[in-house]
């Protein structure tokens, strides 16, 4: 990488760490374009190079955010040799991601309130790999080891997504209906249920 690929980099970079910041303290709609280029350390114009709108910006973020989630999973899973059952594996991915969001309260705020389908698959879709394998890709794979094969396994993957979005924000930011350990286990029977209904 040249010396003004670098520089690009470190300015998108910059502007990245400083909307994250701003949106986690003050939220989206309380943020300005001019306080994220201001803190960042870039001119505005610097801002439009990159990225459409404020929007656009909490777009990436959210989407580099899931895909961090995912991918730390993901590895983590591979030092779990012996989970050998596909329902097992969605289940330790499912948990180990739960368990990061409710060490990082701010960012289970930003994404669970900014999260869409239209996000997630993006996500699905793009390279988030050193291997340049897809979202999709990576969760075809731990299908293909546990020899399972799946009507729909998008809608799948969208049902528990969001009963997991939905159940981990109410019990980590609302504080109910229950604390999350006792509703883990109903999670990962409702997860299990999910993915039953799914096999072929």
């Amino acid at each position: 990488m040249g010396k003004v690929d670098q520089n690009k980099q470190q300015k998108l970079e910059k502007l990245l760490e400083s909307a994250q910041a701003l949106f986690l303290s003050k939220g989206i709609a309380d943020t300005s374009i001019s306080e994220i280029t201001s803190r960042a350390g870039v001119a505005k114009g610097t801002f439009y190079l990159y990225f459409k709108d404020k929007y656009s910006i909490r777009d990436h973020l959210i989407s580099r955010s899931a895909k961090s989630l995912f991918i730390s999973a993901h590895t983590a899973l591979q030092h779990e040799t012996q989970i050998t059952d596909f329902e097992d594996k969605i289940i330790f991915i499912t948990d180990h991601i739960v368990k990061e969001l409710e060490k990082n309260r701010p960012l289970l705020r930003f994404v669970s309130k900014n999260l869409s389908w239209g996000l997630f698959r993006q996500l699905i879709d793009s390279n988030i790999t050193d291997e340049g394998m897809t979202g999709q890709e990576i969760f075809d794979k731990v299908a293909s080891e546990c020899s399972v094969s799946l009507k729909d396994p998008e809608i799948m993957i969208f049902m528990i997504i969001e009963l997991v979005n939905a159940a981990t924000y109410s019990a980590i930011i609302g504080n109910g209906p229950v604390s999350l350990a006792r509703l883990l286990p109903y999670l990962n029977d409702a997860i299990r249920a999910i993915i039953r209904n799914h096999m072929e």
